[in-house]
């Protein structure tokens, strides 16, 4: 599946289009970048002038032209700093839902942050661990603490490069004055967020997004080196920064225009950025920041994988019932082991009596699913959980599956312990004859395969279905001593040896 995402941010408009993999990976196919600086015009003015807008609309109108012609089935669109603080930020997004057809999420700073580190941590190795992330935007600053297993503790600060830019960098280059003032609001607003983040004691600091991007791109390209083919891991120091910081207060903007590693659309913002960062690093004890170049964008499509069952990802057009199925055992606490277990053995049991049974491909898939789901109701109390189960596989919101695969379905977990079905059951609803016909037979299977597995512990490891004219002989493979196992089937034949007039006969084998 492809999807794109498209990061509304207050520098710049990110697109990436990336093809989405049934284990949850993705592969960046194409991107796309406007720098907007939405951050600024929203500093200056408060708003988003009219220019700014019809920009923004024209930027997104491209990007969904991009992402259509690539094939990609669903674009997903997040607002952070700027267009959350501009007074007339959702009109802009109205127009850009209007004009352009993209519908976009506006997102708190601290979304945002959780986003962000979903990328990070997906994109560079935590260790050692915890780690202290910096994003550095247009509007807001975004730090987050976390390791491998997820996000620990996130701030986010309106410390973005265009609102301090606008704000405190008035003359080129940046006056003494200005630059005092600065780095005491920076002291101010990190100061409270150094100590709070220091309680979980971070041993390595990473950084995203442009800004901390160019940085890396300009450290390297002063190092004594051949530059790196990807600034992806790319590691400098705190003393490396300073350096370059020092450099870059003390340029003009045409001077700075000539330094390598820097995008000319950030020559303006540069030296709030260098600040900061230097300040940030100062604060938190970061001796040495690695670059990311995964940050939201990123984010919002290991996002969007995660909501999607791996069915979504898929190309078969069936795997949408067996993940539905699936994701209701998983809701209600299925003991997986046992289920799997039996799933296995019913369909070797129905594979070897079909000339008995005379079911078809859509009866086998169906009992697959009844294995898997026939004890979900010991999820809600043991007694009685034939009734829960279907109760539950009832009103499980299933998808993929017919009313009518459905009544079958939920006909098969009510009877699979005892009992003949019913015409009409206050469950399972009406059951026309052939449907309980169906039932029948496939509860008779099941039920001889959850004997199979009476003690829940896969002692039996297959089955050999010997059919005779009046017997069916079912010798078991078994590692270990299968007796309770051949005492639950030998209790579960009798409605297998009503169904197909046969009588049943078990016999142990050791595996192998």
């Amino acid at each position: 599946m492809r999807i794109a995402a498209v990061d509304l941010g207050s520098n710049s408009f990110h697109l990436i289009i990336a093809d989405v993999h049934p284990d949850g990976s993705f592969t960046p196919v194409s991107g796309e970048k406007e720098m907007l600086r939405l951050g600024d015009v929203v500093s200056r003015e408060g708003m988003i002038t009219l220019e700014a807008a019809d920009a923004a609309v024209a930027t997104m109108r491209r990007f969904r032209l991009i992402a259509e012609a690539a094939g990609a089935t669903e674009i997903l669109a997040c607002a952070t700093s700027a267009l959350r603080s501009a007074s007339n930020g959702a009109e802009v997004l109205d127009r850009i839902e209007r004009e352009a057809g993209i519908t976009a999420d506006v997102i708190d700073g601290l979304e945002e942050a959780r986003l962000i580190f979903t990328a990070i941590r997906a994109a560079v190795t935590i260790d050692p661990s915890p780690a202290v992330c910096f994003d550095l935007g247009g509007g807001s600053l975004e730090i987050m603490v976390g390791d491998v297993g997820g996000l620990t503790w996130a701030a986010s600060e309106r410390l973005g490069v265009a609102r301090l830019s606008a704000e405190f960098v008035r003359s080129d280059p940046i006056s003494e004055a200005d630059r005092r003032r600065l780095r005491q609001h920076i002291l101010s607003v990190l100061g409270p967020r150094a100590i709070d983040a220091g309680e979980f004691e971070p041993k390595m600091a990473i950084g995203s997004s442009g800004t901390i991007e160019d940085l890396g791109h300009m450290i390297a390209a002063r190092r004594d080196a051949k530059m790196p083919r990807t600034f992806h891991h790319l590691s400098f120091t705190r003393d490396e920064l300073d350096e370059l910081r020092d450099v870059l207060v003390d340029c003009t903007s045409a001077q700075r225009k000539k330094l390598d590693g820097l995008d000319a659309k950030r020559i303006d913002l540069i030296v709030a950025g260098a600040e900061l960062m230097s300040i940030a690093m100062e604060l938190f004890d970061v001796a040495e920041m690695t670059v990311s170049e995964w940050a939201l964008r990123e984010g919002m499509v290991l996002d969007a994988v995660g909501r999607h069952d791996e069915a979504d990802w898929s190309d078969d057009p069936f795997a949408i019932r067996r993940a539905s199925v699936q994701s209701l055992a998983r809701r209600c606490s299925w003991p997986e082991a046992h289920s799997r277990h039996v799933a296995r053995l019913a369909l070797e049991l129905f594979d070897q009596t079909r000339e008995l049974h005379h079911l078809d491909d859509d009866d086998r898939e169906l009992l697959e699913y009844g294995a898997l789901l026939h004890d979900i109701g010991e999820h809600v109390a043991h007694e009685g959980h034939d009734r829960h189960a279907a109760y539950l596989v009832h009103h499980g919101n299933l998808r993929g599956l017919t009313p009518a695969a459905i009544s079958v379905l939920t006909g098969l977990v009510r009877w699979h312990r005892r009992g003949d079905p019913k015409p009409n059951d206050d469950l399972v609803g009406t059951l026309d004859p052939d449907q309980r016909d169906r039932v029948r037979r496939l509860a008779a299977i099941l039920r001889i395969a959850d004997g199979l597995d009476r003690g829940r512990k896969q002692v039996v490891t297959g089955v050999q279905v010997r059919l005779g004219p009046e017997l069916v002989l079912l010798p078991i493979r078994s590692d270990g001593d299968p007796e309770l196992e051949l005492w639950g089937a030998r209790r579960k034949r009798e409605l297998f040896e009503r169904t197909f007039s046969r009588e049943v006969e078990f016999t142990a084998h050791p595996a192998g």
